[in-house]
């Protein structure tokens, strides 16, 4: 968000420039018309795009006459404001939102200042089922002449928008055009009933839904709802989803089109068990399955949607004892995954934003960025590992979906804290699988009582411990006192009378944290035998390669007797 002074400057820049294409001011009181906004907003997205520009901007609370500031009441409550984003996402096709939304406290009255992203490329943006667009200052309906030009911008680089002209509507599959037919009326029910979806010629439908290009069979529609034996006409680009089965057993099974079914029939193949999980003195197990259906879904239909098609590869499912593992070809297109975890990016551009808007239409998919995020939600909710991504190879991108419990401390703490944010979340899903945290969030951690050890081997703290993870759990991976082990050797000597490093060695290993590696807990007893023998507490009377440790109390009880005797043989005891 930008800071007060750059509102302001911001806000001079655009009052100097005055309206154009991609800037609309108004006064807007109170009762402003959601639907007024979303025409706007239509409009300037697409105008925007057809300008070249990343951005326009709606402007409320400076007259549109005197081009002066004069203050806007509209939505004074900010959860209310802000709400106004959800409104957009909801009836604009394809589903996109304002990018952010800023309040400038004016002295000559409140400015509101609406970011809308432009239209992506090929993309054009319709409000309710309407396209728009601006006349100089005058909103209009987007003629032929630009609709045209928005769609045709990907038409030479977008895999899936190019036509096929050998396809006709008999390859399409008709239980795949039944199931696109209610999808569609399901996610429009607001705006039309079932009843009418289901009456429109099929050209009709199959053109609003995305599918066709002004009645001809493209690729994507080929790839969504195409018939199995009409895969050949997507050669030599191979249609195919793999499901591979590794570990005891071994096997495997492709599937081609029709995609918008086969995805279910895919997931029908995962051996999805029911899990238990039994939190802290409780006796009833939470049960949970392995998998989530929405879950796997979505990160199937996110392959589909952003697979590289020109590198001529199959998306693999590969389901392992405990994890699904999701690769496609292509790198990852728009930022990085863990921009997306919170929910706040929406991506700019898309490899294939024909075939994208398509799954976007038959609610296979959004396009607001919010797949990963509602994936780790859905993880954390079950009390499951968060999952991973492995973009090692540029060339293709690796997902990772958890089926176990890695740490039953981390699972355990999710059931019991159903508060906590998902970046904490987050955090100490890279504490269970020992992976590095910045300071930052070490602290904020440890200020929250939730993690307790040195870096880099955190583990769940005592606080938390007692509620989420069983005493042996918490036991076997806490660090103890360091006078803890030192009280162990001390009484070993003093029972034993003394001991080689290996058998300190047989004594501490097996009590010293899980958490340590067999080279730090042998560099930890040599640290503790240091600073007991420099604290005058042990003595070596061995060699430095072979030590013998003793009690110094001892020794010196031992010397002492020895001096006393001495002194009686040569007649000095007095």
């Amino acid at each position: 968000m930008k800071d007060e002074k750059q509102l302001m400057d911001l806000l001079s820049r655009l009052i100097n420039d005055w309206e154009s294409e991609v800037v609309e001011f108004k006064q807007a009181g109170n009762e402003y018309k959601t639907d007024k906004i979303g025409a706007y907003f239509s409009a300037l997205a697409n105008e925007a795009n057809l300008l070249g520009l990343e951005k326009a901007w709606l402007v409320f609370g400076v007259s549109d006459k005197t081009r002066k500031i004069v203050g806007s009441d509209y939505r004074p409550e900010p959860e209310r404001l802000q709400s106004t984003k959800m409104q957009m996402a909801e009836n604009s096709e394809p589903s996109v939102t304002f990018r952010n939304i800023h309040e400038l406290l004016h002295s000559d009255g409140r400015v509101i200042l609406f970011e809308i992203p432009a239209a992506p490329r090929g993309l054009p943006i319709a409000w309710k089922g309407h396209y728009y667009a601006r006349a100089g200052e005058s909103l209009t309906h987007l003629g032929l002449d630009k609709l045209d030009e928005i769609r045709q911008q990907t038409q030479a680089s977008d895999w899936s928008a190019q036509l096929v002209p050998q396809a006709a509507i008999d390859n399409l599959d008709q239980h795949a055009l039944q199931k696109a037919r209610d999808s569609y009326a399901r996610k429009y029910s607001n705006r039309f009933s079932a009843e009418e979806v289901m009456m429109w010629p099929l050209a009709t439908f199959l053109d609003r839904a995305r599918l066709t290009y002004d009645g001809k069979i493209t690729r994507t529609a080929l790839l969504l709802l195409g018939k199995a034996e009409s895969a050949h006409l997507l050669s030599p680009h191979p249609a195919q989803m793999t499901w591979k089965l590794e570990g005891p057993e071994r096997a495997y099974e492709h599937f081609g089109p029709p995609f918008l079914l086969n995805t279910s029939a895919l997931y029908q193949k995962i051996r999805n068990i029911q899990l238990r999980i039994l939190p802290e003195d409780q006796l009833l197990a939470v049960e949970v399955s392995k998998y989530d259906q929405r879950i796997f879904l979505e990160a199937l239909h996110n392959c589909i949607a952003h697979q590289d098609y020109t590198r001529n590869g199959r998306i693999v499912v590969t389901e392992t004892p405990d994890r699904l593992i999701f690769d496609n070809e292509g790198s990852f297109f728009e930022g990085h995954p863990e921009d997306y975890v919170t929910g706040e990016k929406t991506p700019r551009r898309y490899r294939n934003p024909f075939l994208t808007q398509a799954m976007a239409e038959l609610n296979m998919i959004d396009t607001m960025g919010y797949g990963i995020h509602s994936i780790h939600v859905g993880q954390a909710r079950r009390y499951f590992p968060m999952p991973d991504y492995d973009l090692s190879n540029a060339t293709a991108v690796r997902m990772i979906v958890y089926g176990s419990v890695v740490d039953p401390a981390y699972s355990r703490m999710l059931i019991q804290k159903t508060d906590l944010p998902l970046d904490e979340i987050l955090a100490l899903d890279r504490v269970q699988k020992r992976l590095p945290l910045t300071d930052t969030m070490i602290k904020r951690l440890r200020r929250d009582g939730l993690i307790e050890g040195r870096k880099p081997n955190l583990h769940v703290s005592a606080s938390v411990a007692k509620v989420t993870a069983s005493k042996a759990d918490y036991i076997r991976t806490r660090a103890q006192d360091d006078d803890f082990y030192c009280k162990l050797i001390a009484d070993y000597l003093k029972k034993f009378g003394k001991a080689s490093r290996d058998e300190i060695d047989k004594l501490l290993k097996d009590k010293l944290s899980d958490a340590l590696d067999a080279t730090q807990k042998s560099n930890k007893i040599a640290n503790l035998l240091t600073k007991m023998r420099r604290n005058g507490l042990i003595v070596n009377r061995g060699s430095r390669t072979a030590p013998e440790w003793y009690l110094a109390e001892r020794m010196q009880k031992e010397n002492g007797g020895l001096q006393k005797e001495s002194r009686k043989i040569t007649g000095d005891d007095t």
